[in-house]
């Protein structure tokens, strides 16, 4: 089930993002913020702060109930949010895809969080969504999350020159994808046998 609480690694959880969640959210992007910014856009200021989590966190809850998006947090047995995971772009009828973007707290890493929770969203939206692709993109020089890709079932499928604006320029980003699925659109994935 999408909305549900799924078990990772290590007691860790991926869980859908809630605005409950905006203190937690914002320890998390604080503790990183080092970290996380050779790979982000520049974050302002307000970004850090509960309030600003809280705000994008609501934004976020509307584009989920329009079907255009779904976020995930990583969460530890004791509550603290360890990484982060979005669908965005989200779009049905023919094309059926969506992007995926995600980090993983500097702590966190090594454990194969990233690689499990890429995973689990990949079946979610096969069997829940009904995609038919997901895209990421990574700077050229991310190979951390370019490993996790392919152990993920993504295929590199060319370069966009300057697509996006990281870290203050704007940067060549390495494309990938993973088909899911040769399904009909309209067609449901079937049901898991029952044991």
């Amino acid at each position: 089930m999408i909305d549900g609480v799924h078990k990772l690694i290590d007691g860790v959880v991926m869980r859908p993002a809630e605005v409950a969640d905006a203190e937690a959210l914002a320890r998390a992007y604080v503790r990183n913020r080092e970290h996380l910014a050779p790979w982000e856009p520049v974050r302002s200021e307000e970004f850090f702060t509960a309030r600003g989590q809280a705000a994008l966190l609501d934004l976020e809850a509307r584009n989920r109930g329009a079907g255009q998006m779904m976020r995930w947090l990583l969460a530890e047995p004791a509550g603290e949010i360890v990484g982060s995971l979005t669908l965005s772009g989200i779009v049905f009828g023919p094309f059926r895809s969506a992007n995926l973007g995600y980090w993983v707290d500097s702590e966190a890493g090594g454990r194969g969080l990233a690689t499990a929770a890429v995973r689990t969203v990949c079946g979610l939206t096969d069997s829940e969504l009904n995609l038919h692709r997901i895209q990421a993109g990574t700077l050229l020089d991310n190979v951390r999350s370019q490993r996790v890709l392919v152990k993920c079932g993504f295929e590199s499928y060319g370069v966009a020159p300057r697509y996006l604006h990281i870290a203050g320029r704007w940067q060549d980003i390495r494309l990938f994808q993973r088909l899911l699925n040769d399904r009909e659109p309209g067609e449901r994935a079937a049901a898991a046998p029952s044991a």
